[in-house]
């Protein structure tokens, strides 16, 4: 699957540190090379139910899953503290 960044998203993401960027580019790298993303997130419910939550050390990059486009939108990026 083809990993598309919101341009919030690239914001939350600029404001990081290089090294924190780095782990979520290739874990999100990652993701979109699975057969199934589903196996590695979460789903969400209430507010933001359909949407998926993927862990990278502290912080939560919050995705809508696209499958009949093969896109994975990275809509949120940031510190689980302050994310939902």
């Amino acid at each position: 699957m083809r990993i598309q960044y919101t341009e919030t998203a690239r914001k939350q993401l600029k404001k990081l540190d290089k090294t924190i960027q780095k782990r979520i580019l290739d874990y999100m790298d990652e993701v979109g090379r699975l057969e199934n993303p589903r196996s590695r997130g979460k789903a969400l419910f209430e507010n933001m139910r359909g949407l998926w939550r993927y862990r990278v050390g502290d912080y939560r990059v919050i995705c809508e899953i696209q499958e009949s486009r093969i896109i994975i939108s990275v809509l949120k990026i940031g510190h689980y503290k302050n994310i939902y």
